[in-house]
């Protein structure tokens, strides 16, 4: 009974630092991103991928540029909160 709690608890563990990992990578990703579009020219268009498809419309950079911030900032508040 002991091993099975104490091996439930290793899985536990390992699956927490996926996660972690994988947040981790992502918040590079973004990082990536934001400073991406803080580099662009002014007269540089910025186009949006919409939500599960391949399609993506043309944005505005600074909204693009808001919604990637914003985003890269609740990613990092989930990984303090791990």
């Amino acid at each position: 009974m002991a091993s099975k709690c104490h091996q439930a608890r290793e899985d536990d563990s390992q699956r927490e630092n996926t996660l972690k990992e994988e947040l981790n990578k992502t918040i590079k990703e973004q990082k990536i991103v934001v400073d991406e579009l803080s580099n662009l020219k002014k007269n540089r268009r910025v186009y949006v991928q919409q939500s599960n498809s391949n399609i993506f419309f043309l944005a505005e950079k600074g909204e693009a540029l808001s919604a990637c911030k914003k985003s890269l900032d609740r990613m990092k508040k989930d990984y303090q909160d791990m």
